[in-house]
């Protein structure tokens, strides 16, 4: 056979829905997971169980692979430079991996390139966040004195981030910094902290771009994420009501990010919106992300198969929208187990509706499938899809 082997490094539901992605274009893949149980190997054909931690198994699995990507930032940086040196093809490559990687090595080139980021600092003991806390506090604009206000300065609070590992809103504190940052955990493990301050903003955006060795590259419309409890909740494909400049700046900051930082394959670009009209870079991320899951069923071509076709270095799909409005929302496990009994219900509903699950043990709070809507009227659109997540949740019941 002439097709080429994709090596996927991770067995989470972003290899498995990537996979599903290259299998009409006749595109093998090789799976290393850390389980033979996980998302993606119960689908990929060709799985290796083994610790991506291992330079020896990496590089085994890589033997035989046209090319390498991931479905996670974690593997070692000094690892995918020993296969780069081996002339592997790791895609996105190590320079450009580790500011997804590293959050002090990605602040510290956004800054470099001008990006508007929140302001942050790397600190390592409690002191450092409050010397970084007041500093923010004196930059601050006074409240208005009276009935409106006491005179005071804005608040103390700072946002502190693992600067390696975090995801999900694991490895995130948002602290008071006289009273709870010498409490937090990563202080205790001594390791370096990005103390950011807590933007006040008015939503969160994301721009997903994607592009290719050859810089080609396409940018799928900036879209709304709205949280709970530090986990994706909804996604609504556009952002509602978002200025047409506004939505156009931040496809161009996503697109010159993957330039600059020499970005191959998918990009997620995490935003904030603020009440000045303006956008900060939160987080960043090299891979299938789930502020791009809508593109499944409501774009010309998925984020998984512009993925597939990115790392190939293939030419990229359109990326445009198939209707006005597309919204997706996870379907997090809960105390019902028995999501397929669900599918009568949600399936007669609406006949419409996108089910995405990922053959994983439903456990409280975890990401274990999605679902898609889409149609010309957003509030029925987004409708849809809350009743099908919550059914299939067992949060709702009728």
């Amino acid at each position: 056979m002439t097709f080429p082997v994709v090596g996927m490094v991770g067995g989470g539901q972003l290899a498995r829905m990537t996979h599903a992605a290259g299998i009409p274009l006749g595109i093998r893949f090789k799976l290393l997971s850390d389980t033979a149980q996980d998302s993606a190997a119960q689908t990929v054909g060709d799985v290796v169980v083994g610790d991506y931690r291992d330079l020896d198994t990496l590089r085994a699995f890589a033997r035989g692979c046209d090319v390498v990507t991931f479905d996670h930032e974690h593997v070692p940086t000094e690892h995918l430079r020993a296969l780069e040196a081996d002339g592997v093809r790791v895609r996105p490559g190590p320079d450009a991996l580790v500011h997804a990687q590293d959050k002090g090595v990605m602040r510290a080139r956004l800054d470099a390139l001008g990006v508007p980021c929140p302001r942050h600092r790397i600190v390592r003991d409690p002191r450092d966040v409050a010397a970084f806390a007041a500093e923010l506090q004196e930059d601050r604009p006074a409240e208005p004195s009276g009935p409106a206000g006491d005179g005071r300065r804005g608040g103390r609070t700072v946002v502190l981030k693992t600067v390696r590992g975090g995801y999900d809103g694991k490895g995130v504190w948002v602290v008071d910094a006289a009273d709870e940052a010498a409490a937090a955990e990563p202080f205790k493990a001594g390791v370096p902290v990005l103390a950011e301050e807590k933007v006040d903003f008015v939503r969160e955006l994301a721009a997903n771009v994607v592009r290719s060795p050859h810089g080609q590259a396409v940018a799928y419309p900036v879209v709304e994420s709205r949280q709970v409890d530090g986990v994706c909740d909804t996604v609504i494909a556009p952002a509602p009501d978002l200025a047409d400049d506004l939505a156009l700046r931040a496809q161009e900051l996503a697109l010159r990010i993957a330039q600059e930082l020499d970005v191959v394959g998918h990009l997620a670009v995490e935003l904030f919106q603020t009440p000045d009209g303006e956008v900060l870079v939160n987080e960043l991320a090299m891979r299938p992300h789930n502020s791009g899951h809508w593109t499944q069923d409501g774009a010309v071509t998925s984020q998984f198969a512009n993925h597939v076709r990115a790392v190939l270095d293939l030419p990229l799909g359109d990326p445009r929208p198939r209707a006005r409005w597309t919204v997706m929302c996870n379907v997090l496990g809960g105390d019902y187990p028995d999501m397929y009994a669900a599918y009568l219900h949600c399936m007669a509903r609406d006949p419409q509706l996108k089910i995405h699950m990922y053959g994983k043990d439903v456990k409280p709070g975890r990401k274990v499938g999605h679902v898609n809507t889409y149609g010309d009227d957003l509030d029925d659109v987004l409708e849809r899809a809350r009743h099908a997540a919550g059914y299939l949740r067992g949060t709702i019941v009728e």
